[in-house]
């Protein structure tokens, strides 16, 4: 089995919403592709056969990424013929800022088609309470697994402790081939997104389970209520200006929609410090402050 783990830092912005418990989870998608459960008509598997990045967001339930019966968008599209997640983080980053996301999610990959894709840490408040992952069954036409928007909390708004789900090969519907190495044949006009199991190559037998383990869950109490920390204009051009009302802060990082940290600021900072942001891209960010006392504040970036 293949174990890989990834550290999602933008999680971070779950901590922003005061008054919610956030929930951290470790999701495995254990993979059961193989000849024996899905039977290929040539007596075997792709050489090459694999799995694309794990991706996907945790969001409420104003947006949808994709539906069984709906036709795939661009992202989506892109993700089950070429394992390409560019253009799906674009909309999850729509989403992010239009209030209905708070954090994408990148994956590893897996490079056979048995084993495992493990995701530690990722987290979440209750306002973000629904889950969405997808993944490239590769190579194929437009082939993917997916869940879609599975909530974490349960009827009672409390968090689940664990999720099993099986999971089905999908059809995207936007490539016609029939065959895992099938040359590329656009389906127009799309058809909608379609269960194929029973459908060759596939079987009946699902393709994997996923599971989702709840890791940890904290409160809001861990801040101190006397420690204010604002950040203005945002959204913002090419300056932003952070200020805390008491104590005086000793780092700023800030972290683009992918996790990736793209300044940190530990010098010359004051209760009021300016920060040139001129080489950012536009886009979604997060900034973590910490202050002296070791509090922690999050605050959702947006850059025009």
């Amino acid at each position: 089995m293949k174990k890989i783990t990834f550290l999602f830092l933008f999680s971070l912005l779950a901590l922003v919403s005061f008054g919610q418990s956030t929930a951290t989870y470790q999701i495995t998608f254990e993979s059961t592709w193989s000849q024996a459960t899905h039977p290929h008509s040539s007596g075997n598997l792709p050489s090459s056969a694999h799995w694309s990045r794990l991706v996907g967001a945790t969001h409420n339930d104003n947006v949808s990424f994709y539906t069984v019966g709906e036709t795939a968008t661009t992202g989506v599209e892109n993700i089950a013929e070429q394992g390409s997640n560019t253009a799906f983080f674009s909309e999850v980053n729509t989403a992010i800022s239009n209030g209905n996301s708070n954090q994408s999610i990148n994956g590893p990959a897996l490079g056979t088609a048995a084993g495992q894709i493990v995701i530690d840490q990722v987290t979440t408040t209750e306002d973000y309470p629904l889950l969405t992952l997808l993944s490239m069954i590769a190579p194929s036409p437009d082939w993917m697994i997916a869940i879609d928007g599975v909530s974490l909390l349960d009827t009672n708004g409390e968090w689940k402790q664990s999720i099993v789900l099986d999971v089905y090969p999908l059809d995207a519907g936007t490539d016609s081939g029939s065959d895992y190495t099938s040359a590329n044949s656009d389906t127009n006009p799309k058809a909608p997104i379609a269960d194929a199991r029973g459908t060759a190559p596939f079987s009946s037998e699902k393709i994997g389970t996923m599971t989702i383990e709840l890791s940890n869950i904290l409160g809001t109490n861990n801040i101190d209520d006397k420690v204010t920390v604002s950040v203005f204009p945002n959204p913002f051009t090419d300056k932003i200006t952070i200020q805390t009302n008491a104590i005086q802060l000793k780092n700023i990082e800030i972290y683009n929609v992918l996790g990736a940290r793209v300044m940190n600021i530990t010098r010359n900072i004051s209760n009021q410090t300016s920060i040139d942001t001129s080489n950012l891209n536009s886009g979604v960010y997060l900034l973590r402050a910490t202050d002296t006392k070791n509090n922690i504040t999050t605050k959702k970036l947006i850059k025009r």
